[in-house]
């Protein structure tokens, strides 16, 4: 299978230190990125929105779930436990039983691991 084929939700916090957050995971999706795999970044798709837009926190917790149930994967960084919003995400990603990382490496090596699916008789 291909590797853009497999879509990364990275999941960490982003409140208090909003930009050393968006920063951390900003880093983190580039080499994703680089890596080969297709990624969404939520701290990316709303950056400062909690500046910009008049949703309430509750909005973007919602469409950030709609979002993660259609990923393959998702990535934990490294602050997540301390995020209500990356718990729910966890929390989420469980229930659905989208495989759950929280090291890069442990994703590349999930993925190397995978089996590959023949179709032929």
């Amino acid at each position: 299978m291909n590797k853009r084929k497999i879509l990364v939700y990275v999941a960490g916090k982003y409140s208090g230190e909003i930009s050393g957050n968006i920063h951390a995971a900003r880093e983190t999706a580039i080499k994703l990125w680089e890596s080969g795999f297709s990624v969404f970044c939520p701290h990316l798709n709303t950056i400062h929105f909690e500046k910009d837009c008049k949703c309430r926190y509750n909005d973007y917790i919602m469409g950030d779930l709609e979002i993660l149930e259609r990923c393959d994967v998702i990535l934990m960084l490294d602050n997540w436990e301390s995020s209500q919003g990356a718990t729910r995400e966890h929390e989420f990603a469980q229930s659905q039983q989208i495989p759950i990382f929280y090291k890069i490496e442990d994703l590349e090596r999930w993925y190397n691991e995978k089996p590959t699916v023949c179709n032929q008789p």
